[in-house]
């Protein structure tokens, strides 16, 4: 892979880092604690605002996971070991880094 290359999908990951920190700002006002006042709010409503949380707190855990992947693929980049496959050490095609640029396995070694 180029330097062009690499710069490109530096840039990609960045890009998609930012994304993910300005989701996490609008995303935390979902995960504060529900109020189980009886008087002001009704238990369906209150069994809603918890499911809300939950859902919530799982999408701030697949967010707090996809940025440690993206970090790793920088790391990676800067190691000179971005777009080689782990298992098999051959080229991951651009078109599947493109698509997910922390991806790990060539797509034959995805495939299993």
């Amino acid at each position: 892979m180029n330097v062009s290359e690499l710069n490109r999908f530096t840039a990609m990951i960045e890009q998609m880092l930012k994304e993910l920190s300005d989701t996490n700002e609008r995303g935390r006002a979902g995960q504060h604690i529900v109020m189980l006042d009886q008087q002001s709010v009704g238990r369906l409503s209150r069994m809603d605002a918890l499911q809300s949380q939950a859902m919530a707190k799982a999408q701030q855990q697949r967010r707090d996971q996809q940025k440690q992947r993206l970090l790793a693929a920088i790391t990676r980049i800067q190691e000179g070991e971005f777009g080689y496959c782990v298992d098999c050490g051959s080229e991951i095609s651009s078109k599947r880094l493109e698509l997910d640029p922390a991806t790990l396995r060539c797509i034959e070694c995805a495939n299993g």
